[in-house]
């Protein structure tokens, strides 16, 4: 019989977890491409395991197409996350799904990395869409 995790069952919802909404503003130019950064240094989340805070930073490059992020909803949107208790792969996971969802940019990448815990660094990097495209 194979052993349970004691984090299972911690996530199961989270794809679903209804999160503030990420606005957009109206591109005044859609035909150039270019990148726009984003630096994040102070995020904040909680161990599902554990219940002590995480604290990280995350790095959103993105190339817009027809609308540009809100920033001030964005800010919003993550400050949500600091009494949710979350695994950092899936924060990841669900920040990229509901910013694509949002603004459907021509590209993006996210590089979120998480500070020590027990000597150990999490960074988890997604990418969306294409840079050259």
């Amino acid at each position: 019989m194979k052993k349970k995790s004691s984090y299972e069952g911690l996530q199961e919802n989270i794809k679903m977890l209804k999160t503030p909404d990420i606005e957009v503003w109206t591109n005044q130019y859609p035909k150039n491409r270019y990148v726009v950064h984003i630096d994040i240094p102070e995020f904040t989340c909680i161990c599902p395991k554990t219940g002590l805070p995480d604290f990280g930073t995350i790095e959103i490059d993105y190339i817009p197409s027809k609308v540009c992020i809100e920033l001030k909803s964005l800010k919003e949107y993550l400050t949500f996350y600091r009494s949710i208790g979350i695994f950092h792969e899936h924060f990841t996971n669900k920040l990229m799904d509901d910013f694509f969802r949002a603004s459907k940019p021509r590209w993006v990448k996210m590089t979120v990395k998480f500070n020590p815990r027990g000597g150990i660094t999490t960074t988890v990097t997604r990418e969306q869409g294409s840079f050259k495209g």
